[in-house]
């Protein structure tokens, strides 16, 4: 299944949102972080990565994911517990 990332503004919440959908290879994940750094520039907020339509993380974009949240402040929501234990596992390995 292809990876479709799109842009989603809820007024609701006042977010501006990055839905992922698919499946996030490593590949995908260095295109999400470069569209997220992007359009943070552009808009000048935070963005929200959405990866609750996530299907598939392979263990080389976990390390990515991690990066985004931790380095550049990005919030993620909307991943399910196995998906969780990955970027943690990833956190531990790049302490």
């Amino acid at each position: 299944m292809p990876t479709t990332i799109t842009e989603i503004i809820d007024q609701e919440r006042g977010k501006h949102l990055l839905r992922v959908e698919g499946e996030l290879t490593r590949e995908d994940a260095v295109l999400l972080e470069k569209i997220a750094l992007d359009m943070r520039e552009h808009i000048g907020e935070n963005i929200t990565l959405d990866l609750a339509d996530l299907d598939f993380l392979d263990s080389e974009s976990a390390p990515i994911l991690h990066k985004m949240q931790h380095e550049h402040g990005f919030e993620i929501e909307g991943i399910e517990i196995f998906l969780q234990t990955v970027v943690d596992q990833a956190e531990k390995r790049s302490a």
